[in-house]
């Protein structure tokens, strides 16, 4: 059982930066897919950006060069790293962990309050 714990979160005004960073319990090497998603009342959890053991990443269209998510092994932690936050940013953001590429287990952390406001 991968478990993933999430920090950083907090408030900032618009156009702040964040950094968020999810401590994974076991070692990084060997979970195939490691993400960001985020939900906000009343709308589905979408995805904010993922990263591969190969070095592959993809992010939410929303995200425009924004944010950038970044694995360090030596760690065992993902993070994402949020500038030029905007209000509609505001969500609970969760880290997740797709250990097979092929099927298997998902894990999720229990995620991070991010507040954008004025």
């Amino acid at each position: 059982q991968v478990q993933l714990v999430e920090s950083g979160g907090g408030s900032v005004q618009p156009g702040g930066s964040l950094r968020l960073s999810c401590s994974v319990s076991e070692d990084i090497g060997g979970i195939y897919l490691l993400g960001w998603y985020r939900q906000s009342p009343g709308k589905e959890r979408e995805v904010v950006a993922e990263a591969d053991t190969y070095g592959w990443t993809d992010y939410g269209a929303f995200v425009k060069g924004r944010f950038t998510i970044s694995r360090d092994d030596t760690k065992d932690s993902v993070y994402l790293s949020m500038n030029n936050l905007d209000v509609a940013d505001t969500a609970v953001y969760y880290c997740r962990a797709k250990p097979s590429r092929l099927g298997g287990s998902i894990y999720w952390g229990l995620g991070t309050q991010v507040t954008v406001s004025s």
